[in-house]
């Protein structure tokens, strides 16, 4: 993903913010959206939002091999496709305007990223693994039935390839939002008293 901030930075709320980014999204099967971003307030409070809410779920944090469940991996890309449609609705059509040729919204990239990544997960993996959940024996637990799973490795290189997805959207709603890094970031060590 391209990120590019250009024409300075505008005040916003307290904070600033750029007048333009370049996005770019790549999206495995599909293809790419990309376009230049000049957000409004109302699409840089609704990156802020949804930023956050990427930066506290698991859908961008990389699921180890034995690592978490599948089932809380596809629970939270649920939640997120949610949250999204609810800040939708809550900020309007302020945060989908008719842009030229070219340019993106916070709408475009939203709708697009739950319509073409974070969907087609869902509707093939949920049923999938609701039918193969239901074989687990009683005496198994879901822990072990689910890392038992003949598929399990396909499913994670998709979460892998959903998140890289949500990833970049994450880049480009922080640069709107013109806030710190809240997905990489590391506490420092306190080094221990003398």
């Amino acid at each position: 993903m391209g990120l590019r901030q250009r024409l300075g930075r505008v005040r916003r709320g307290g904070g600033f913010g750029p007048r333009e980014v370049t996005v770019k999204l790549s999206i495995p099967f599909v293809g790419e959206i990309s376009g230049v971003w000049e957000p409004g307030d109302a699409e840089r409070d609704a990156a802020w939002e949804l930023y956050v809410e990427l930066a506290t779920r698991i859908s961008v944090v990389e699921l180890g091999e034995e690592e978490g469940l599948l089932r809380e991996a596809l629970s939270s890309l649920y939640t997120v496709f949610a949250t999204t449609r609810e800040i939708l609705r809550s900020y309007g059509p302020a945060v989908a305007p008719r842009v030229a040729p070219g340019k993106v919204t916070f709408g475009v990239l939203a709708v697009n990223v739950l319509n073409l990544s974070i969907r087609p997960l869902l509707s093939r993996w949920h049923p999938l693994l609701t039918a193969y959940e239901a074989t687990r024996p009683d005496q198994v637990d879901p822990v072990t039935h689910e890392r038992g799973w003949d598929r399990s490795a396909e499913l994670r290189a998709e979460i892998e390839s959903v998140r890289q997805v949500l990833l970049s959207l994450a880049r480009a709603l922080n640069e709107v939002a013109a806030v710190g890094d809240l997905i990489a970031v590391r506490v420092p060590l306190q080094a221990p008293a003398p």
